[in-house]
Formats: C-alpha cells, structure tokens, sequence
C-alpha cells in the first residue's frame, strides 16, 4: 500500500508594515462584527496606536460605509495598493475597489487571491496593528488567513443567544486547530437599556461568557444595543473616534486595553 503524502506544510507570511494583526471575526453573520471591528480599531487609536484596518470581507465589505470612504486606493507601480488614510488610520477593502451595488459573483480561488492581494500588495506603513474585519463564517478567506498570513491574534464576535452560539463553538475549534492565538470572545448587543434604566437582555444570558469558560477562552466584555454606536455607523464617523467619552465608547476602551496588553 502506499503511504499517504504528509499534509501541506503552509508557511505564514507577515503582513509588511505593520507589528501586529488582529483578526475580528465571527462565526454568524448579523452580529455587528463590522461595527466592533472598527469602533475596537479606533479605541485602540485612543490608546496611541497608530492602526489599519482591511476589510476581509470580500462578499460584503462594510468599511467604505462605515469610515464614509469615497477615494479608491492609488498605485504607484500598478502592482501594490497605498492605503486610503482617514482619521490617521489607513484603510484597504475590496469596496473601495468596485462600484458599491456590485456584486462579487467569485469562487473560492478568486476569494483566496483577492484575500492574499489586500495582504501582500498594500503599502502598510509604519502601523502599530492592523484590525482585520473578517467575513462570517469558517471559509476560504478564514483558512487563508489561518493557514498563510502570521496573525498575533484573534477575537470571536457573538450575541448571546443559542443559534449564535453553535457558529461560535465552530469558529473556536477552526483557530485552534490552526494554531491562531484566540485573544477572547465579546458578547455582542448584550442588552439595551430601557427608558426606566433597566437593561433588557431579548437575546438571552451570559451565553458568549459561558462559551468563553467551556473552551478555556477569555471573556472580553458586552456591548449593547445603542442607537448612538448605530448611527454613528451610518454616518460614517465610528463612535469611539467622534466621542471617545461615550458610555459604549468607554466600554471598547476597556476591551481595547486588554487586547494591546496581549501584544506586550
């Protein structure tokens, strides 16, 4: 009988120009990823790092609306991209590169090289960490970067309730089988307050925080449903840049502490 061929050993490729990346991700779709994503990038701004942020989400790329971003990004050699720049941080997405009703109508391969083209050929320079706003789920574009980019660590975005949750468990066991750092889990629209002061938790309790305890994972904190970290989203100008002092603002600032904590 012949023997099987030894798995594919990867090698993993740094991002150029920055110290650190960070990938945002999320098993499920609609848990407001995107939005934590950007919001966790500027309250580590706050904090005085110097950021990027790419949009790895190459179906369905939130950044231009949520960083209100209209230039496309210029070359220099027709080969490597330079980041738009917008509130100091530098930006790179898919969106910023297609009309925003266009679809991409694209296979995995196309996914993969789009992916390894937003890692390889973007002049990143001088950042402290890059946010990585990855899609849902656990595809082509999360096992690239598993598997082919050196990422320093990762943080599962999740709302509490149950059918979130089985997303999650996948997406905890996809990192951990390719040895990526999982930094914590943050529990998403975990309540709101009501108009009497109380807070009202629809998706149910502390399920992201006794997911993060069954698989020996940190729990980052929660972050509510709020109609100022909404519209501020649509506006284009993330929260935690236009009122740092925001009570949800606050909240990201002590998330954000956390993370640059694990990159000391």
């Amino acid at each position: 009988m012949s023997k099987k061929p030894p798995p594919k050993q990867f090698v993993k490729t740094p991002i150029i120009g920055t110290k650190f990346t960070l990938l945002v991700s999320s098993a499920k779709g609609g848990v407001g990823k995107s939005t934590i994503a950007v919001n966790l990038a500027f309250a580590l701004q706050n904090l005085g790092l110097k950021i990027g942020i790419l949009d790895a989400d190459v179906y369905g790329p939130s950044l231009p609306k949520l960083m209100n971003l209209k230039e496309k990004p210029k070359s220099e050699d027709g080969k490597a991209m330079i980041p738009v720049t917008k509130y100091n941080a530098q930006c790179i997405s898919m969106g910023l590169l297609v009309d925003e009703q266009t679809p991409m109508i694209w296979r995995g391969p196309m996914v993969i090289s789009a992916i390894k083209t937003l890692t390889q050929k973007v002049l990143w320079k001088d950042r402290d960490v890059i946010v990585v706003d990855m899609p849902p789920g656990t595809g082509d574009t999360q096992l690239t970067f598993a598997q082919e980019v050196k990422v320093d660590g990762a943080i599962i975005v999740s709302t509490p309730q149950d059918l979130a949750l089985l997303d999650v468990k996948r997406g905890i066991q996809m990192f951990d089988k390719t040895a990526v750092n999982i930094l914590g889990l943050i529990d998403n629209m975990s309540y709101f307050k009501g108009d009497d002061g109380k807070d009202y938790k629809i998706f149910g309790e502390s399920g992201v925080e006794k997911t993060a305890k069954e698989f020996n994972k940190k729990f980052l904190g929660h972050l509510p449903i709020h109609q100022d970290l909404r519209s501020s989203a649509d506006k284009g100008i993330p929260l935690t840049h236009s009122d740092p002092d925001h009570e949800v603002s606050l909240l990201f600032k002590n998330i954000a502490e956390n993370i640059k904590q694990s990159f000391q």
